[in-house]
C-alpha cells in the first residue's frame, strides 16, 4: 500500500483514499465489527477503535485464509487508517515546542496507561525535519491496539516516510515505556527469523529506534491534562455513534481537521531562549540566566500507610507524571511554562 502524495496536509488523506481503493468494503466492514462488539464478537477496551484482527480478515480475504509475507505490512497500515478515518485529526506542533519535545528522552518508570489518554483513537502527528532511513519523515499515524488473542495492549505507529508507509508495534505491559522501546527490537528479530524475511526486521527496527523515542515524547504531550491543543474553542475527541436503521454507526468527516499544538507555550519558550541569549553574565546574587533542559518527571503520591498502620506498596500508590519543559532560570516574566500530565488512577 503506497501512495504518491503532495503536501504534508494531503498525505494522510491520500493514504486513506488509496487504502479504500485497494480494499473496497473495508470501511463498511469496520462499521459492522464495531456494531457487533461484545455481541457476536469479543469485547475490547474503549481506548481501542478496532483490533487489528479485523484488518487481518480484510487483507487475507477472511475465513481460513492467511496473509502472505508480501501483504503482512498491509495489516498494520489498514488498521491504522481505519482508526484514523473516523476522526482524521492532524496535529501540528509549534516549532519551538516540537524541538524541545523530540529532545526529551523517554526514561524512567513511565507506565503505558498514560497513552490511554490520546485525544482520538488515532492521531496523525506531523514531524517536520525528522528522517527515517535517510528519507524525509512527513508524519506518523499512532493508535492503540488490543491484541484479542493475547489480551495485550500495543502502541501501533505507522511511519509516513517518503520511501514507505512503515508500521511499527510497541508491546505494552507491566513495564515502563522505556522498556517497551528496548523490547521492540528483540520481538522484531524473532518475528523476522520466523517468516524468513530477506531484510531482518530487527535491523529495520534498530534504524527506526532513534525516531520512535522522539515520536513517543510527542504523543505523551498530547496526553497531557493541560496540553495546548487548538485555540481553546474546541478540543479533539472521539465521535459518538449515531442511530441508523442498521444500528449505531460512526460517520467519518469529509476532510481532516488540523490541530495546532502548543502555540502559546512555544511563544513562551522562544521568549525564554531569546532572554537567555541576550542576558548578561549574571552577578554574585545568582548564575547567568539560562534555560534548563526539558525532562519527564514521574512520582508516586498518596498515603504511605493504611489506617491499620500497614505500609502501602509503592506500586499500589498513585503514579503521576509531568513533562517539565525547558525551565528559565534567573529570568523575568517567564511564568506558566510547565505542562502536567494527568495522574494515573486505577482502571
Amino acid at each position: 500500500m503506497k501512495t504518491n502524495t503532495g503536501s504534508s496536509n494531503a498525505r494522510p488523506r491520500d493514504h486513506l483514499i488509496a487504502a479504500g481503493k485497494l480494499y473496497p468494503g473495508a470501511w463498511k466492514y469496520a462499521d459492522e465489527c464495531r456494531a457487533d462488539r461484545g455481541d457476536g464478537l469479543p469485547d475490547w477496551p474503549d481506548w481501542c477503535y478496532l483490533p487489528l484482527a479485523a484488518a487481518y480478515a480484510i487483507v487475507s480475504g477472511g475465513g481460513p485464509n492467511r496473509v502472505s509475507l508480501n501483504q503482512a505490512g498491509d495489516v498494520g497500515r489498514l488498521g491504522a487508517l481505519m482508526a484514523w478515518r473516523v476522526t482524521q485529526g492532524i496535529y501540528r506542533f509549534d516549532p519551538a515546542l516540537f524541538e524541545r519535545l523530540i529532545e526529551t528522552p523517554v526514561s524512567g518508570d513511565i507506565p503505558h496507561e498514560i497513552l490511554y489518554r490520546l485525544p482520538e483513537w488515532a492521531v496523525y502527528v506531523e514531524t517536520p525535519g525528522l528522517r527515517y532511513r535517510d528519507s524525509p519523515l512527513y508524519g506518523v499515524f499512532a493508535h492503540l491496539e488490543f491484541d484479542i488473542n493475547h489480551q495485550r495492549p500495543e502502541l501501533r505507529l505507522l511511519l509516513d516516510a517518503e520511501i514507505a508507509l512503515e508500521p511499527f508495534p510497541l508491546h505494552l505491559g507491566p513495564w515502563s515505556l522505556e522498556e517497551s522501546i528496548r523490547r521492540m527490537t528483540d520481538v522484531a528479530k524473532v518475528q523476522g527469523l520466523a517468516v524468513g524475511a530477506s531484510i531482518p526486521a530487527g535491523e529495520l527496527v534498530s534504524e527506526a529506534r532513534p525516531i520512535v523515542e522522539p515520536i513517543l515524547s510527542l504523543l505523551l504531550y498530547l496526553c497531557a491534562e493541560n496540553a495546548e491543543i487548538g485555540d481553546g474553542q474546541a478540543r479533539p475527541a472521539n465521535p459518538t455513534p449515531k442511530r441508523t436503521k442498521s444500528g449505531p454507526r460512526l460517520f467519518a468527516p469529509d476532510r481532516p481537521t488540523t490541530w495546532d499544538v502548543g502555540v502559546r507555550l512555544g511563544a513562551a519558550l522562544r521568549r525564554a531562549y531569546h532572554a537567555s541569549e541576550t542576558a548578561g553574565d549574571g552577578t554574585h546574587a545568582g548564575p547567568r540566566p539560562h534555560v534548563r533542559r526539558a525532562h519527564w518527571h514521574g512520582f508516586r503520591s498518596g498515603a504511605m500507610k493504611r489506617e491499620d498502620g500497614s505500609p502501602i506498596a509503592a506500586g499500589d500508590r498513585e503514579f503521576k507524571l509531568r513533562w517539565l519543559p525547558p525551565i528559565p532560570v534567573n529570568l523575568d516574566d517567564m511564568s506558566e511554562l510547565p505542562a502536567t500530565i494527568r495522574p494515573l488512577k486505577g482502571r
